[in-house]
């Protein structure tokens, strides 16, 4: 038995594996049983509740909701793949977060309450990750979308430099980790069709891609005008919430 964890990174392809995964759920059935966000979000709240406090309560309830999450998988035996960007923490850039500095943290709670529940499983945490520059600006974006952000994307870009060495993150899992398997891979090395979701499925094995169906990349950005008509209103007068009706009708236009 085999649990496979695809923690993050956030902008990294992350979405486009959950749908792929989930679209071809009566595919990979026979092979592994699939857990994306939906079906764990207690302990995907406990690792974002953690990554702000930092309270060892916090870390505590990783524990606890890993545990409950894994609760009889021993004496079923069928491989699992787990997949949330959530469970390494609030992307940097929330909440005063500068770097993803809690996620070995995290990865270690995780995986001693999985291996308390099943300690025969091997376990492999998967990370996919993303040159800096198109990741900061894809971090951008996303921020955009979501919250009030004033920062063009060049000073965003300056100011959150040092939260894009995801390699570095990897390395402290890895060491955070030792007795663990931790794979990275990025996501402009993913050229086949199933993209970041190919290198997983290797893992797995036993599995033919090609009876998988391929989905096209998913949460892309938005064209340039759109992106400078969103920080024009993040910019603007109105109340917030003025701001969230216009940012809705804004997300519905064409551009």
């Amino acid at each position: 038995m085999r649990i496979i964890i695809h923690a993050g990174f956030h902008k990294t392809g992350t979405t486009t594996v959950q749908k792929t995964l989930r679209a071809n759920r009566e595919v990979l059935r026979p092979h592994c049983r699939i857990i994306l966000r939906p079906g764990m979000v207690a302990l995907c709240e406990a690792a974002r509740a953690y990554s702000i406090s930092r309270s060892q309560t916090d870390l505590a309830m990783i524990g606890y909701e890993a545990a409950a999450l894994a609760d009889g998988w021993a004496t079923r035996g069928k491989d699992i793949v787990i997949s949330s960007e959530d469970l390494a923490g609030h992307m940097p850039g929330r909440h005063g977060l500068t770097v993803y500095d809690a996620t070995p943290r995290i990865m270690k709670a995780l995986v001693q309450a999985f291996a308390a529940a099943a300690p025969v499983a091997e376990q492999v945490l998967y990370f996919t990750t993303r040159a800096a520059s198109p990741w900061l600006r894809s971090c951008y974006v996303q921020h955009l979308r979501a919250t009030r952000i004033t920062l063009d994307a060049e000073a965003y870009a300056t100011d959150m430099a040092g939260s894009a060495n995801l390699d570095q993150i990897v390395a402290e899992v890895a060491a955070a980790v030792p007795d663990i398997r931790v794979v990275s891979q990025p996501l402009e090395a993913c050229k086949t069709p199933l993209g970041p979701l190919a290198p997983l499925l290797d893992l797995l094995g036993g599995i033919d891609p090609a009876t998988l169906t391929p989905r096209p990349p998913d949460n892309t950005a938005p064209p340039q005008g759109k992106i400078d008509a969103m920080l024009a209103l993040n910019r603007s007068t109105l109340s917030d919430a003025d701001w969230r009706v216009a940012k809705d009708t804004l997300k519905r236009e064409d551009f």
